[in-house]
């Protein structure tokens, strides 16, 4: 297999930050609204922006989710940001209520009241596991976040980060060969690119 970096294209806003990103790394992504397509690629990056029900919607049109399932369920590495992580999920309260894709069973939650919704700017994330995707960045760095809901694993074990805002909310999943983030790492300077840099070190086996 070609060591080729795909970015999902589904019209996410942040599809061009994510690939600029990747690019300052010294790659060459490959961005792609063809399900196909991510089955050829050495590591696969979901980039995310805006509501789960939408985003879900937009990726099903392009016969995406079904994609997105088999890399899981096949262990490739997939790196999931922001709506990204929220819509692996089983269902999201965001809309009133939707289905989600149900690959980490638990649900997506609304910031607590009283809070500024949404939650805008540079927060901690404290590492629960130790995982090569850490290496070199501190605990309880700081990353960028844009949200106003957020997920909850049923299953602790996969969290990897936590973030306070109101509440301990889980920030970071890993599961397998899957990395998603609530946070933005191609907006969170350093430890952001070192975090893609990790995961493309590890997906590719360069590390």
């Amino acid at each position: 297999m070609d060591k080729i970096i795909t970015i999902i294209d589904y019209g996410a806003g942040n599809l061009r930050s994510v690939a600029n990103a990747v690019k300052k790394l010294g790659y060459h992504p490959k961005v792609t609204s063809e399900p196909g397509e991510v089955f050829d690629a050495a590591a696969v990056i979901l980039p995310g922006v805006g509501a789960a029900a939408d985003t879900i919607n937009s990726l099903e049109k392009l016969g995406m989710t079904d994609a997105i399932w088999q890399l899981i369920q096949r262990r490739r590495p997939l790196f999931a940001v922001c709506v990204g992580l929220q819509i692996l999920l089983s269902e999201t309260e965001e809309g009133g209520w939707h289905e989600c894709l149900g690959v980490i069973p638990g649900k997506v939650k609304r910031l607590p009241q009283g809070l500024k919704i949404p939650h805008i700017g540079w927060n901690q994330v404290k590492q629960r596991l130790t995982h090569p995707v850490f290496e070199g960045i501190p605990d309880e760095a700081n990353f960028y976040f844009v949200h106003s809901f957020y997920a909850e694993p049923e299953d602790m074990s996969v969290v990897a980060g936590t973030t306070n805002y109101g509440v301990s909310m889980c920030s970071m999943v890993i599961k397998d060969n899957l990395v998603a983030t609530q946070f933005h790492p191609e907006k969170s300077g350093e430890d952001g690119l070192k975090m893609y840099a990790n995961f493309l070190k590890i997906a590719l086996g360069t590390s």
